[in-house]
C-alpha cells in the first residue's frame, strides 16, 4: 500500500460542526436506506464472518468451529444463537446423534458470491507481493477462475464508471441504531484468524460501518469533508479518523481544492473505485433478503442500457459460480491453523 505523509484535519464550518456535535451530544441520528449497509451490520461483525467463512470451507459443529477460531465459548455461543435467528444458519441433529450441526441455508449459502468478490478484491490490492491463500478453482468448466462482478443482464464486467443508480422503492431514511459495528475495532486482527484469508484482510479496511459509509459517499459522489459531515451526521473527530485510515491504505486519495482557510476532497482511487463490485454484490444479497421487496436502489447498466443486478460470473465459462461448484488449491496447511481444510482439488 502506499506511503502517505501525515494528514492535517480539515476544519469543518461552524453550521456543519455544531450539526455534527449535536448529533454526537445524543440527538438522533438519521441515515439513508442501504442494502450493503444491512449486509455490512452481519458480516462486519468478525467473530460473525469469520463463523460463516468457516462454514463455506465445510465446518459444522460447535467443537469444530472453537478449534479453528479459538473463539471463547461463550461468544461462539452467542454468535451462533444470532446467525440462527437470522437464519443464516440453521440447526439439526444427524441421525441419532445428540450433537447438533450447523448448516447453512440458502440465505447464508447466497453470501457466497460476496464473499467471493470481497477476495478478489484482496488478492489483487491487499496481498503484499505474496501468492493469494486460495486459487479458485469452478469445477463446471474445470478452470482456474478469477470470478468477475457482472451485469445480470448482459454478463459483461461492471465497474463504477459503467453503471449509474436511481431511487428505489424503498429509498429514503432511517433513525440509525447506536451499534458496535459504527465503532473501529481496536482488534481489528481478529479478522485474520483461524487462515489467510483475503476477504478477511478486504473487511480490516471496510469492515467497520463508519469507513464503509465514507466510502460509499465516494460512489454517490460526495467528496468535501463539509458535505460528508453533513450527509453522515458524523462526528468530526470520527471523519477525520475514517478519512485518514482510508487515504493511508489507498482506498481514498486528499486533494486541496482551497486555501484561507484550507479545504480539501477525497477522491476514490483505482483502489477504492474496485470496490464497487463487493459493493453491488453485498447491495444484491440485502436487496434479495432484508429489504422486504422494496430495494432502496436501482441500478443500470449504462454499456447495455439495462436495470441489472451484480451477478458473481467464472470469468472462463461467464456463469454465475455457487459454493457446491468451487474448489481450491492451498498455499497455505489448513492443518497449520487447526483449521479444515476447504474443498481442495487435491484432497
Amino acid at each position: 500500500m502506499p506511503a502517505i505523509a501525515k494528514l492535517q484535519t480539515t476544519t469543518p464550518s461552524a453550521r456543519t460542526a455544531a450539526k455534527a456535535s449535536k448529533a454526537q451530544a445524543g440527538t438522533a441520528r438519521n441515515e439513508r436506506n442501504c442494502s450493503v449497509a444491512r449486509t455490512l451490520d452481519i458480516v462486519s461483525d468478525a467473530w460473525a464472518f469469520l463463523i460463516i467463512r468457516e462454514a463455506f470451507f465445510g465446518t459444522q459443529t460447535f467443537e469444530a468451529f472453537r478449534s479453528a477460531l479459538g473463539i471463547p465459548r461463550a461468544t461462539l455461543t452467542d454468535r451462533l444463537r444470532k446467525l440462527t435467528q437470522l437464519a443464516i444458519f440453521r440447526q439439526i441433529a444427524p441421525g441419532s446423534s445428540l450433537r447438533k450441526e450447523y448448516r447453512l441455508t440458502k440465505m447464508g449459502f447466497d453470501l457466497y458470491p460476496s464473499f467471493i468478490a470481497l477476495m478478489q478484491f484482496g488478492d489483487r490490492w491487499l496481498a503484499g507481493g505474496k501468492p493469494a491463500p486460495l486459487t479458485l478453482v469452478h469445477v463446471s468448466c474445470r478452470c482456474d477462475s478469477h470470478p468477475i462482478v457482472a451485469c445480470s443482464h448482459c454478463g459483461e464486467r461492471v465497474s463504477a464508471r459503467d453503471a449509474k443508480y436511481r431511487d428505489g422503492p424503498g429509498a429514503g431514511r432511517h433513525a440509525a441504531k447506536a451499534g458496535r459495528n459504527t465503532r473501529r475495532a481496536s482488534d481489528g486482527n481478529r479478522f485474520q484468524l483461524g487462515r489467510p484469508s483475503s476477504v478477511s484482510r478486504a473487511l480490516e479496511i471496510i469492515g467497520d460501518k463508519w469507513s464503509f459509509m465514507v466510502v460509499r459517499e465516494g460512489f454517490f459522489g460526495n467528496r468535501r469533508y463539509d458535505k460528508i459531515l453533513t450527509e453522515l451526521e458524523i462526528a468530526p473527530n470520527i471523519l477525520t479518523d475514517r478519512l485518514n485510515r482510508l487515504v493511508t491504505s489507498g482506498v481514498l486519495s486528499r486533494r486541496q481544492y482551497q486555501s484561507s482557510p484550507d479545504r480539501y476532497e477525497y477522491l476514490l482511487t483505482d483502489m477504492g473505485r474496485d470496490l464497487y463490485g463487493p459493493f453491488i454484490t453485498m447491495l444484491r444479497w440485502g436487496d434479495r433478503w432484508l429489504s422486504k421487496g422494496k430495494p432502496p436502489l436501482l441500478l443500470t447498466h449504462l454499456t447495455c442500457g439495462h436495470d441489472f443486478h451484480a451477478s458473481v460470473n467464472c470469468d472462463c465459462c461467464k456463469q454465475p459460480i455457487v459454493a457446491a461448484d468451487m474448489r481450491y488449491r492451498l498455499t497455505y496447511d489448513p492443518k497449520a491453523f487447526g483449521a479444515l481444510g476447504p474443498r481442495s482439488i487435491d484432497s
